[in-house]
């Protein structure tokens, strides 16, 4: 089974249940066909199987429901993040040799600029975020946005469409989805992933985060991230409702998670601490399951939305982009901040974290090393889009070398540490920001906080703790009250407090909620004074 059979048999199973929730719901016999139509207008537009589209969209319903679409025609899918600078859109959709470029109304411009950069200019294709598909008794109502003349209208030619299933042979091993990963230096890279890997993926997602028949979930995540694509099929594999959110945002979630009962949350740990500060949390009494990812949460956040949400399960999913599962904990409650053991589908091993390591150099339990997961699993992909430099770093002997610094407990669980590019060297001795952050994110004066590594003619790197204040206007007392905290109550040692401590109005992080913290050591912030 693939992606382009998974909506078609979900809707043979449960054609009336709700598959899509929000303002404009459709159920699984409507997506089903919608999807139909949509696939037959892409074909209209010339594409076909192996090819790859750019879908440059906000989210919601419509990626999605194109993203479904491609599948159906073995086609590949290229979501880019609504963050990409016109540069960046420029290079990804020369870089993926897209035959289309998908957009909407928030989209269009640094479309129409990015292609001024190309020299192979491809198709452009319109699908509003405004509700186009209006379900209304079995029946759909297009509504016509207003873009750019010579802008092709998808959703008016997927309307004069049959709905009738395609027909298209889609092997497993055709690649679904090329997400591009940020990365910390250089262009982004593409992540080809196959209809095997996302199926594998989406399958232990389901087993891992306990879901059950007609879940109903938060499509809040972007698909251009590998979490909102787990979001989105493993609804489908359960039955349930996926209610879209296109952008996050904290009093809009929870304004839906009440009307649409939400049960479940996957998300990333700043969208978490987002809702907690609504104060607004404990309304929302229908959650019985969170799961988070994409980041390193606190044990203070843990253990602050434990007692606020009292949930049935609590998982920290570890991973990433190129292998969806590394290890899971499935109980955060019993051990905040622990990444727990490889998922049901993956094997990993801590390795020296040393340059030349390979597979075979354990570290010892305790040992902090490199996290490296095995490439036999299914949920793994098999190599970069046209970047054999990021192949030879990260790919060795049949594993994927993550970056990613860990040690293991007596029980045999992972504790990560941070990244191997993010340790600081200060005086001879490595210092993991992480156990810092941990530590300061317990002060009362600290409302966020990322310890990084800059440089000092005497240490070489000097701990430095930036910090978001939660009283901005008095500056002075809350840094003389940090380094109270430090000295007497935050049980770091002498070697691990931070040396200097910098208030900053906000932590620059990605558009899914990822610290940059490159941006901080390079000087990229605001400082607060008061």
């Amino acid at each position: 089974m693939n992606l382009a059979q998974l909506l078609s048999w979900t809707a043979e199973r449960r054609p009336s249940r709700r598959a899509v929730g929000g303002p404009y719901p459709l159920t699984y016999r409507e997506w089903d066909a919608w999807t139909n139509q949509l696939a037959r207008a892409l074909t209209m537009l010339g594409v076909k199987t192996g090819d790859r589209v750019i879908a440059f969209m906000a989210g919601g319903e419509p990626l999605a429901s194109l993203h479904l679409a491609l599948q159906k025609l073995g086609t590949t899918t290229v979501p880019l993040s609504t963050r990409y600078s016109v540069d960046e859109v420029a290079y990804c959709i020369g870089d993926a040799e897209a035959v289309l470029v998908v957009e909407d109304e928030t989209t269009a411009p640094v479309v129409e600029d990015a292609m001024t950069k190309l020299e192979r200019i491809p198709a452009r294709a319109h699908l509003s975020l405004s509700a186009q598909l209006v379900s209304t008794g079995g029946t759909t109502e297009h509504r016509s946005p207003s873009y750019a003349a010579g802008v092709t209208d998808l959703s008016a030619i997927a309307l004069e469409q049959t709905d009738a299933p395609l027909g298209v042979n889609v092997e497993d091993n055709y690649v679904s989805v090329m997400l591009y990963t940020s990365g910390t230096t250089g262009k982004p890279k593409g992540v080809p992933r196959t209809h095997r890997n996302e199926m594998a993926a989406s399958i232990a997602h389901v087993i891992q985060a306990n879901y059950s028949d007609g879940e109903v979930s938060l499509g809040a995540m972007p698909l251009f991230h590998t979490m909102g694509m787990r979001s989105l099929l493993s609804s489908i594999i359960v039955s349930g409702t996926w209610v879209p959110q296109a952008r996050f945002q904290a009093e809009e979630a929870l304004e839906l998670i009440a009307k649409e009962r939400i049960s479940a949350l996957y998300l990333v740990p700043t969208a978490y601490w987002s809702l907690l500060h609504t104060d607004r949390l404990g309304e929302a009494t229908t959650v019985r399951k969170i799961a988070y990812a994409g980041a390193a949460m606190t044990p203070a956040l843990s253990e602050q939305l434990a007692a606020v949400l009292n949930p049935e399960v609590f998982v920290n999913h570890f991973g990433s982009t190129e292998v969806y599962t590394f290890t899971i904990n499935p109980d955060a409650r019993a051990k905040p901040a622990c990444a727990g053991r490889a998922g049901v589908f993956t094997r990993v091993r801590v390795v020296s974290p040393e340059e030349s390591a390979g597979p075979d150099d354990l570290v010892t339990q305790g040992e902090q090393g490199q996290v490296i997961v095995s490439l036999a699993s299914d949920e793994a992909f098999s190599g970069y889009w046209h970047r054999p430099d990021a192949d030879a770093k990260a790919l060795r002997g049949g594993w994927y070398f993550t970056g990613d610094l860990a040690h293991a407990d007596q029980d045999g669980d992972l504790w990560v540490v941070g990244r191997v590019d993010d340790m600081i060297n200060s005086g001879g001795e490595n210092i993991y920001p992480n156990e810092i952050e941990d530590a300061l994110a317990r002060c009362p004066d600290v409302a966020d906080v990322v310890v990084a590594g800059l440089p000092d003619e005497k240490w070489g790197q000097i701990v430095t703790a930036f910090i978001v204040p939660s009283h901005p206007e008095d500056a002075r007392g809350t840094v003389a009250r940090v380094e109270e905290f430090v000295r007497n109550s935050s049980g770091l040692s002498s070697l691990k407090r931070p040396k200097k401590i910098i208030l900053v109005e906000s932590i620059p992080k990605s558009a899914v909620g990822k610290i940059l913290r490159r941006e901080l050591t390079a000087g990229n912030y605001k400082t607060v004074s008061g």
